[in-house]
């Protein structure tokens, strides 16, 4: 019982270091919007295109992101919902919380 046990805190913990950056949450809430290039991506987070690249690369070895190519474009999307409902969990709370104080 205690390998199942160990084994989901273990995927727990690895989906929180693969959201553990304010970048990588702005692109789930992005992608919870529907697919988008990383054109799209960029016109609402603010970072460098290699930057933006290496975290979608990151979040899409983990499996929290799918990717489907289209001519020179890349688009991406959620493939782990549970990743999408983490983030979206934790931050209204943290949402609701400033709004209080």
């Amino acid at each position: 019982m205690s390998d199942g046990i160990d084994q989901v805190f273990n995927k727990a913990a690895a989906l929180f270091a693969v959201l553990s950056t304010p970048i990588r949450l702005r692109i789930v809430s992005e992608l919870c919007q529907g697919e988008k290039n990383v054109g799209q991506l960029l016109e609402n987070i603010d970072v460098a295109q290699s930057n933006m690249s290496q975290h979608l690369n990151i979040m899409y070895r983990s499996g929290v992101l799918g990717k489907r190519r289209q001519g020179a474009q890349v688009f991406y999307r959620i493939a782990d919902e549970s990743a999408a409902m983490v983030c979206r969990a934790v931050c209204t709370q943290k949402a609701i919380a400033a709004a209080v104080d």
